[in-house]
């Protein structure tokens, strides 16, 4: 679904209030009885100020009637669980504005926002349930008695592991994003001016950027972690200019543009010590080796690396296994037991393929693919989401000596940028 917070500004503290009673009473009700709401909420007007509020709600799609329900009651939308997200981002001032969206998957959505300074960021609002989970709703044992509120329940676990793990990598000087706020199913973090992976044709020296890949693979098992979902799709490529000893930078041809790998995505991150560690670890890898042949004619001449070589890197040289970092920061054995159970149906039959890719949102072959693109394409994407280009037609070619990639904005120039909506999200 596409975030829509035009109607923010309009919603009154009541409303607000009523709001937040329908997300409590989903902890325990797919449906929340209406006294439920009118008993949480305590609105000093009564059942008529509540039923007031619920009017106002369901008519711009935040809470909605169930029909054929066994008694009367509303339930909780992912556009009402999008509206106390951001009102939690603009009440702690990490969301002023929200903008165009960016990306579209099956698990999350991209969309552009800015502080009250117009400092850019992302906003990734995870949508574990509608596609992802269609498969899953019939084996709910992972759930047990949280049936009822899965979808919000998973999205929030994925939010909470994802800002977990980006933060402890970030603080190990891994190549991420900055996270800086979560809040329910959403995480804000910084822009990156970058292209993913998929989107380049061709680059100078294809070696070196294996390596740097395969080495980022084998860091993060030296802190007990396998990224899982190491693929095109969640490496973004950032151009840098290369500089010499006196910071001037570099004019030789062959060597202006240096290319570091952004990774994104992290979910689906799992332990060294999974029971599965070595299919996913494999997994990784092969992801690499297939794209880089593929699209880049490259193959390594030397074979691995192997997940038992890897093993025995965890913990070397003093390197802080950031697989116990996870549940220090709240997220418990029991969250990553129900996350876990959730993504291994899906992830065992996502391996990205570029003849998969599709144009429609819903068949969309990862969340992350156009993540942090600021580009003319991304923000004149259409209402079913943006146009994915085909294996045939890659968008850009890296080549040294050229100043941008074809396509590829800088900050000034971001369409996102020009189109920013400049919706007080603290006028409530």
């Amino acid at each position: 679904m596409k975030l829509d917070s035009k109607a923010m500004r309009h919603l009154t503290s009541e409303d607000w209030r009523v709001l937040t009673a329908v997300e409590m009473g989903s902890k325990n009700h797919e449906v929340v009885p209406t006294p439920l709401i009118e008993k949480i909420a305590r609105l000093r007007g009564g059942s008529s100020g509540v039923h007031k509020s619920i009017a106002t709600l369901a008519k711009v799609g935040l809470v909605a009637r169930v029909k054929e329900a066994r008694y009367d009651g509303y339930r909780l939308t992912y556009g009402g669980l999008d509206y106390l997200a951001l009102h939690t981002h603009a009440s702690r001032r990490d969301v002023y504005s929200v903008g165009t969206r960016i990306g579209v998957g099956k698990e999350s959505d991209i969309v552009v926002v800015a502080d009250h300074d117009g400092t850019q960021k992302v906003l990734k609002i995870h949508r574990l349930g509608r596609i992802s989970f269609r498969t899953v709703k019939a084996n709910r044992d992972y759930l047990k008695n949280r049936a009822s509120g899965s979808w919000m329940y998973l999205s929030r676990l994925a939010a909470m592991k994802e800002f977990a793990f980006m933060k402890a990598l970030r603080e190990e000087g891994f190549p991420v994003p900055e996270p800086l706020a979560q809040s329910r199913h959403t995480i804000v973090m910084t822009l990156i001016d970058a292209l993913p992976l998929r989107q380049i044709s061709s680059v100078p020296d294809p070696a070196s950027l294996y390596a740097d890949l395969i080495g980022l693979i084998l860091r993060l098992a030296k802190h007990g972690l396998i990224h899982g979902d190491f693929n095109e799709f969640n490496i973004l490529i950032k151009e840098e200019p290369v500089s010499d000893a006196a910071g001037d930078e570099v004019k030789d041809e062959v060597s202006r543009v240096n290319l570091t790998p952004i990774v994104i995505d992290f979910p689906q991150m799992v332990s060294m010590d999974h029971p599965n560690a070595e299919m996913y670890f494999d997994r990784d890898v092969n992801c690499v080796k297939r794209f880089f042949e593929r699209r880049f004619h490259f193959v390594s001449t030397q074979p691995g690396p192997f997940f038992d070589d890897a093993k025995k890197l965890v913990g070397k040289n003093g390197s802080k296994r950031l697989d116990a970092a996870l549940e220090a920061s709240g997220f418990t054995k029991k969250m990553a037991k129900d996350l876990d159970a959730a993504l291994r149906e899906q992830v065992a039959k996502d391996v990205p393929d570029e003849k998969d890719v599709d144009s429609s949102e819903d068949e969309d072959v990862d969340d992350d693919d156009e993540t942090y693109i600021s580009q003319a394409s991304d923000a004149e994407q259409s209402e079913n989401g943006p146009a994915q280009p085909s294996e045939d037609e890659p968008i850009a070619v890296i080549q040294p000596g050229s100043e941008q990639s074809p396509g590829h904005a800088s900050r000034s120039s971001d369409p996102a940028a020009r189109e920013m909506e400049r919706l007080s999200l603290g006028n409530t």
